[in-house]
């Protein structure tokens, strides 16, 4: 690939996730740099360059996956040694970011984290923030560097209408804070909307569905979400769905968290399948409990297209548009 506005393009892949890395590096047709990880005794980590990166344009491949602290520091000591190599720029590329849901002082005394992890990856020395799908939009403000977020929206469109699941079909929001989400792939996919409005226990979080706004007897249910972590939400979701009378009903999130016992609940709820990218890796256990109605959909396309595109100085938000 010819030299950018910050020179020659490098690739360096964080070891959360080297799939999606490599996914990437065949997008850009481009070799990975290399890089050693290593955790001590001590859990302190160490990460070294293979080669030098002096004066190239850094994009930093890291996901936020577990285990998350880890994740974490890693991603800001490699900027580190990035920033220590006389790197031309360094671009941070998070397709997932962890801490999405502190967001705001919704309780007294309480931190904002989301906006302490966006400070530590910029006084670490990131020039650059790209990333997929942020649990809320005002993250894009917590930075103080330029930052691009990406989409999975168009690749759901592409799956739903690909795979024929558009007859007697209806997007369903598994909570009211994920109404714009449902409603904007409604509009384009021009189907009916539903809700599930649900309230969370103030003391253990647990989410508790009680109302179903919409229609969705003898429908199929696309349920769409932003990340299924213990997939307590959507699973409940589920279940009301069927309850009402809903035919078939899937599951669409981007970033597969799946933590603690999440994919035996998903599996124990009424869905025909789950879909969602590969934004996070999924466990071999998990991918054995869902079987066959697990289905993976690739990010590492549009993520290496928005790369290409910084690169070049090129607009990222016109790539939605041709």
């Amino acid at each position: 690939m010819s030299e950018g506005l910050y020179g020659e393009l490098a690739v360096v892949g964080g070891s959360c996730h080297p799939q999606l890395t490599a996914e990437i590096c065949d997008h850009l047709r481009v070799k990975p740099t290399p890089v050693t990880t290593k955790t001590f005794a001590n859990r302190n980590i160490f990460v070294r360059l293979g080669q030098s990166v002096r004066a190239k344009d850094v994009f930093l491949v890291q996901t936020l996956g577990q285990p998350v602290n880890d994740m974490v520091m890693e991603l800001l000591i490699t900027i580190d040694a990035l920033r220590r190599d006389s790197a031309g720029r360094i671009t941070a590329v998070v397709p997932y970011y962890a801490y999405g849901r502190t967001d705001k002082k919704d309780q007294p005394r309480v931190p904002i984290t989301a906006r302490l992890l966006a400070d530590m990856i910029t006084v670490a020395g990131a020039d650059r923030f790209l990333t997929l799908d942020l649990h809320a939009g005002q993250i894009q403000g917590f930075f103080t560097i330029p930052n691009d977020e990406l989409t999975a929206h168009h690749i759901f469109i592409k799956t739903v209408q690909d795979q024929g699941l558009l007859r007697d079909a209806v997007i369903v929001s598994p909570d009211i804070g994920g109404v714009r989400r449902a409603r904007n792939l409604a509009n384009d996919l021009r189907l009916p909307l539903a809700i599930v409005e649900k309230r969370r226990h103030p003391e253990d979080g647990e989410a508790e569905i009680y109302q179903l706004i919409g229609e969705v007897a003898g429908k199929r249910c696309l349920l769409i979400d932003d990340e299924i972590d213990t997939a307590g939400t959507i699973s409940k979701a589920a279940n009301l769905l069927k309850k009402e009378g809903a035919g078939e009903i899937y599951a669409l999130a981007t970033h597969a968290v799946f933590s603690e016992n999440a994919a035996q609940t998903l599996a124990d709820a009424p869905f025909t399948k789950v879909l969602v990218t590969n934004s996070l890796p999924i466990s071999p256990a998990a991918r054995q409990v869902l079987g066959e109605r697990l289905q993976e959909l690739k990010v590492g396309g549009i993520l290496g297209e928005a790369i290409r595109r910084i690169h070049h100085g090129i607009s990222v938000g016109a790539m939605y548009e041709e």
